[in-house]
C-alpha cells in the first residue's frame, strides 16, 4: 500500500493477489492518500526493452465504493520505478470519482468501444483517463504505450519495468468505505 503512512485508518483482506478489498476512512482531501494495488515486476523491476514484445495485455476488474475521491488504475513503470530521471508513469484509470491527473488534457485515444482523455505533464507523467466507468474488461497496453510513443509522450523503445493495478483514493468522504479488486493478470510474450 504505496504512501500509507499519510493515509487515515485502512485494513487490507486479500485471499489472493487477484481478489482483495480495503476498507478505509480518509478525511475530505484531493491528495492521494495511498494506492493499495497488485502488481507484475518484470526482471525483478530492471525491465525488459518494449520492442522484444508482440504483446502485453491486461485483464482487470476493480471497483471504488462510490463516495469520496479516487480512481481506479493501472499503474505503469517505464524507464524505471518511482521518480528519477527518464522515468515515465503510465496511468490508466478504469474508473473515476472527481479525481484530476496531474498536468494538461492533450488529446483523446481510443480503443475497444471506450474513448479516454489523455493527460501529461512535464515529468514524464501520462494518463488515459476513461470517460466512462469500466468495472471490469481487458486492455491493450502495448497499443496505449505504442501510441504515447507515436504522439512523443513516451521516449522510444523503453523498458517495461512494472505493470499495477489498484486503487489511489484521496478522501472516502470521511466515513468508512470498501475498495475492491476482483481480477487481475498480464500476459506479455
Amino acid at each position: 500500500m504505496w504512501n500509507a503512512g499519510e493515509a487515515g485508518p485502512e485494513t487490507l483482506r486479500a485471499c489472493a493477489y487477484d481478489n482483495w478489498y480495503v476498507e478505509s476512512t480518509q478525511p475530505d482531501s484531493t491528495s492521494v492518500k495511498t494506492y493499495p494495488n497488485v502488481h507484475k515486476d518484470i526482471d525483478n523491476q530492471n525491465g525488459k526493452p518494449f520492442n522484444d514484445y508482440s504483446v502485453i495485455k491486461s485483464t482487470f476488474a476493480g471497483r471504488g465504493p462510490g463516495t469520496g475521491v479516487y480512481d481506479v488504475a493501472y499503474d505503469l513503470w517505464l524507464n524505471g520505478v518511482g521518480d528519477g530521471k527518464g522515468v515515465t508513469e503510465v496511468m490508466v484509470w478504469t474508473e473515476n470519482l472527481k479525481q484530476q491527473p496531474s498536468g494538461d488534457k492533450l488529446t483523446t485515444y481510443a480503443a475497444a468501444g471506450f474513448t479516454y482523455d489523455v493527460w501529461a505533464d512535464d515529468d514524464g507523467y501520462v494518463a488515459f483517463v476513461s470517460r466512462s466507468t469500466q468495472y471490469a474488461g481487458s486492455v491493450d497496453l502495448k497499443a496505449m504505450i505504442a501510441w504515447a510513443i507515436g504522439k512523443g509522450l513516451i521516449p522510444p523503445n523503453p523498458t517495461v519495468n512494472q505493470i499495477g493495478y489498484g486503487i489511489e483514493f484521496c478522501s472516502t468522504g470521511g466515513g468508512k468505505a470498501r475498495f475492491t479488486l476482483s481480477d487481475f493478470s498480464v500476459a506479455m510474450s
